[in-house]
């Protein structure tokens, strides 16, 4: 059975890869957590604010005089830009064996033929030196998707994470900060595959510290799910 795996459905092998042998294999999904507008609000807007720059051939203020951005432009194709944001299209590649790999973008830059990916964050406080380690898997997919349909990519990839200031006359100001990341395209094949190979296994062991499977290893979870 053919597979379709995004960053985000990959992320779950390593809190429980029993939730995500369940969840692809018997359709059986842990319950949606709430999650707060706010930053969705900022993603769309944060888009806009990227593609008006490009329209002008310019990079946005917060990433002028950095310096991993000398001779760097923003990616002008907005049409195809849009494909690669949307979650269900995103950055694609079938395998021959029928199982897909896809991701959204947030924006891609430039520097002569090379594309590099950078992916805008929205927190409520500065990041912690270890902050960046949370999405490497994510921009080693991008690197890795875009390789796969033949465009040529930076090994360096970047998170730039917005986070509140200030407020001066009822105007919110955000800090920015800029933060380079080391990408393999090898980890993030290798990631691919083992998440199918564990797939197209029985199913593994809960984490320990899983309370979904918990739940579900009680006599009522049991009878309620039946998997």
């Amino acid at each position: 059975m053919p597979y379709s795996l995004t960053p985000s459905k990959l992320n779950l092998i390593k809190d429980c890869p029993k939730c995500f042998w369940l969840e692809h294999n018997k359709g059986i999904k842990r319950p949606d957590s709430i999650f707060p507008s706010l930053p969705s609000g900022m993603d769309r807007i944060l888009k806009v604010h990227f593609d008006n720059y490009a329209d002008i051939d310019e990079l946005p203020p917060e990433l002028i005089g950095k310096k991993d951005m000398k001779d760097v432009k923003i990616f002008k194709d907005k049409k195809l830009l849009n494909v690669w944001r949307e979650n269900w299209t995103g950055i694609q590649y079938k395998a021959d064996d029928g199982n897909i790999l896809k991701g959204a973008v947030d924006a891609i830059l430039q520097r002569g033929d090379k594309l590099i990916v950078l992916d805008y964050k929205t927190r409520g406080y500065p990041p912690k030196e270890d902050t960046h380690k949370y999405y490497v898997d994510q921009l080693n997919i991008y690197n890795y998707l875009l390789r796969k349909n033949g465009y040529d990519t930076d090994d360096n990839s970047f998170l730039l994470i917005y986070h509140p200031d200030k407020v001066i006359e009822s105007v919110f100001h955000f800090h920015t900060d800029l933060v380079k990341i080391k990408t393999s395209v090898k980890d993030a094949e290798k990631l691919w595959k083992d998440a199918i190979n564990l797939l197209e296994g029985p199913m593994p062991p809960a984490s320990k510290e899983c309370q979904f499977c918990k739940y579900r290893d009680t006599k009522i979870g049991a009878t309620l799910l039946d998997y």
